[in-house]
């Protein structure tokens, strides 16, 4: 059975936002291992659409950035949306019924589904689906934007820290 994990960058202050901030050298290569060992990711609409940078190959990449689309790719991806028209390569569409396809892919899959977008974090937490959260903290101060939990905080229990790169703690915590 696979376990859905939600993981996201964010600022010392609790909001996720790529364009204001990137991950260093030695984080960008923990997150080329990191997809690289995913069974697969659920995306909202959101995310993926700021995602499917990866999907078209740019002059301007380095080998790193290569090996990441090359994974990114690779693996499958599931679309929560109800008025997104259609996904790209390796991507399926969910519109309809969120909890059953949530469990669906948990029952269908071993190793771990990566959750990515905080709405949609919300959602199949609420529905009690998330078994991991795992926080990457940059140390940046943003101020306003999107919150990595977009509703109540759940009831969560610490389990590991780990220091990645020069400036990165990554927060792991499952619910309480």
């Amino acid at each position: 059975m696979a376990k859905l994990i939600y993981a996201l960058n964010q600022s010392l202050d609790g909001y996720v936002d790529h364009m204001k901030f990137a991950p260093d050298p030695a984080l960008f290569r923990h997150f080329i291992e990191d997809v690289r060992g995913l069974s697969g990711s659920i995306y909202g609409r959101r995310m993926y659409e700021t995602m499917r940078y990866w999907d078209e190959d740019r002059a301007e990449w380095d080998a790193e950035r290569r090996d990441y689309a090359a994974a990114w790719r690779r693996q499958p991806k599931w679309v929560v949306s109800r008025t997104f028209p259609s996904v790209g390569p390796n991507a399926t569409l969910v519109a309809g019924d969120l909890p059953a396809a949530a469990r669906r892919l948990k029952a269908q899959f071993d190793g771990v589904i990566e959750v990515s977008g905080p709405e949609l974090a919300r959602s199949l937490t609420d529905l009690g689906l998330i078994d991991e959260y795992r926080l990457y903290i940059h140390p940046v101060v943003l101020g306003h934007g999107k919150p990595f939990f977009t509703g109540p905080r759940p009831p969560l229990r610490f389990i590991a820290a780990d220091r990645i790169g020069e400036d990165v703690i990554r927060l792991t915590y499952v619910p309480a």
